[in-house]
């Protein structure tokens, strides 16, 4: 049975998530810049990279970017974009990377992570991103603040785009935030549905599973525009950390 992420990030994704803009992505990157320290022409990999928006901010600022994901849909979305061929689209499954590694910084956003059930599946994840990462090597895991979704949680909206009616419906259910979305056409009223689910991490439990990975923290921020993260009012964390 094919896993719920398969069928998600697809053709309909890309409806769905319209709303995540280019220019948003630049602004998070300059941030990401900051913290990560980087050297000129750095070697860098967006793992989970979708259709290619944080993929293309970076090689803006001049690095070497390699853009990986396992959706055929959203990479072939990332190949359309202007510039798209500064970077080097991989289609893989996350915790098994077809690189060598040489990597200067790993960077893992917009919560590319939590989507399966077992702690040991996430934490090849984080082990993949130590293997790539040369020593020293920087990485930044943006993730889901589970206190913050809890209390902010909208359990039903609805929306247009197009000929598309989009339905969501949210709920917290054994330990992961789900979502269950319907588009239905206008014109001939046939409905897609999907689902999507993402495991809820606190703070203490993800900073085990970078260290249970060889991976060492350095820094916790609760947005790409606080520097402190606040357990009951951040929106995101945001981890910064290196391979030493």
């Amino acid at each position: 049975m094919s896993e719920w992420y398969e069928k998600s990030f697809g053709e309909d994704y890309l409806i769905v998530y319209k709303h995540r803009d280019f220019g948003g992505a630049r602004r998070e990157v300059e941030r990401m810049i900051g913290w990560l320290g980087l050297p000129a022409k750095a070697k860098v990999l967006d793992l989970c990279c979708g259709m290619g928006r944080h993929s293309l901010a970076l090689a803006d600022a001049g690095f070497e970017v390699t853009g990986i994901d396992l959706s055929e849909a959203l990479l072939r979305e990332a190949r359309a974009q202007d510039g798209a061929e500064r970077v080097a689209w991989v289609r893989s499954d996350m915790r098994e990377l077809p690189l060598e590694g040489g990597f200067d910084a790993v960077v893992n956003l917009f919560t590319s992570f939590g989507y399966f059930e077992e702690d040991e599946e996430h934490l090849k994840v984080l082990r993949e991103i130590r293997r790539v990462l040369e020593p020293g090597g920087k990485f930044i895991i943006d993730f889901l603040n589970p206190s913050y979704v809890i209390a902010h949680l909208v359990p039903h909206s609805t929306r247009e785009d197009g000929d598309n009616l989009i339905d969501e419906k949210r709920r917290i259910e054994n330990g992961y935030v789900k979502k269950d979305i319907v588009l239905t056409s206008k014109i001939d009223g046939t409905p897609r549905q999907y689902h999507e689910r993402v495991k809820l991490y606190s703070l203490e439990k993800f900073r085990d599973l970078i260290a249970a990975a060889g991976l060492s923290l350095e820094a916790v921020h609760g947005s790409y525009d606080e520097e402190e993260y606040e357990a009951e009012t951040s929106p995101r964390m945001i981890f910064v950390g290196t391979r030493q």
